[in-house]
């Protein structure tokens, strides 16, 4: 049976914020861009430039006297965020207020609400994922559950939608999950150690409030196609890494736009459709409830913002909406 398109498109989405793992001896493979012929790559990067601001990390946004510093953030650790981290750190020094897509008190409630109502994650009441799961399907799953260090018997458990971001972290990479130390993070350690106001963009429980929206068999239709990209769960990670580094994160949205145009039954039209309801849903309707946040914290001196890079690009990118708002904005060289 062919799987609904949305769920095509949530799959690849979702592997694209969290499939990138660190660097290391055990994770080796390549980079798919790199692979590309030259007009194929050409024409990709054409369409990432159609759309404002599509390559760029680190932004200064102005308007009147207020600044708000911006940095496009990769959540996980790896070696070359060595540079960022020094050339960010007198930004950081010089803010009244750093925010972040969560901090340590969006943490801690997370935390008090999987305490207190476990079913947000775990299937708590009602038939397992070994028994909604055709045979073939839940063999192929706890493979890939052992390969990952989980224990089928506990996968079983997982609300399908965790199960599908626990899939998009390749096997070699999820014992350094522990122990990840990305942009984000480190950006949240400087302010708490120089003493400076945290403030989250968004609650704590946004991804809930995203995914709560599907049904358990949409969910497993999610789990079944991320499954199908088992095979370049590797190759994606070191792409959406190098691309980060490249600042070149939006090339990555159109590359999955070109996975999926010789599926059968999807023209080009489809494909772009399917994209701008994720965009939508995952990105923009998140970037337009931030920039309030940003703009009333810029009133008290110069923020610091840090946040997922493809939310800096688009048409309804975080830096087209201040532009939009009368923000001036300066690329900055990392």
């Amino acid at each position: 049976m062919k799987r609904p398109a949305s769920q095509r498109f949530l799959a690849a989405f979702t592997a694209m914020f969290l499939a990138a793992t660190p660097l290391h001896a055990k994770c080796v493979g390549e980079n798919l861009l790199d692979k590309l012929p030259a007009t194929e790559r050409a024409a990709l990067d054409a369409r990432a430039a159609a759309v404002p601001y599509p390559q760029g990390n680190y932004w200064r946004a102005t308007r009147g006297g207020q600044t708000i510093t911006i940095i496009g953030t990769y959540h996980l650790d790896d070696p070359r965020h060595a540079a960022t981290r020094a050339i960010i750190a007198p930004a950081i020094a010089a803010a009244s207020t750093v925010l972040v897509e969560a901090g340590p008190e969006e943490e801690a409630q997370l935390m008090a609400r999987l305490a207190e109502d476990p079913g947000v994650m775990m299937i708590t009441d009602g038939p397992t994922l070994l028994e909604q799961m055709p045979r073939e399907d839940w063999d192929r799953l706890a493979a890939a559950m052992s390969e990952r260090q989980i224990p089928p018997f506990m996968a079983a458990k997982f609300q399908p939608w965790y199960v599908t971001m626990m899939l998009s972290i390749p096997p070699c990479g999820i014992a350094e999950m522990v122990d990840a130390n990305g942009l984000d993070a480190t950006v949240i350690a400087a302010a708490q150690e120089q003493h400076i106001p945290l403030r989250a963009l968004e609650p704590y429980d946004t991804v809930f409030s995203i995914f709560g929206g599907m049904t358990s068999a949409e969910q497993i239709e999610m789990i079944n196609t991320t499954l199908a990209m088992e095979h370049q769960a590797v190759d994606m990670s070191i792409t959406l890494a190098d691309a980060y580094f490249a600042e070149d994160s939006r090339v990555m949205w159109e590359f999955l736009k070109d996975q999926t145009y010789d599926l059968p039954g999807y023209t080009p039209e489809k494909v772009e459709a399917e994209f701008a309801l994720m965009e939508e849903s995952m990105m923009s309707a998140r970037n337009r409830g931030w920039i309030p946040v940003l703009e009333d914290a810029a009133k008290d001196g110069p923020a610091f913002a840090a946040f997922g890079a493809l939310h800096l690009s688009g048409h309804d990118g975080v830096l087209a909406l201040l532009e939009r708002a009368g923000w001036r904005l300066e690329r900055l060289p990392l």
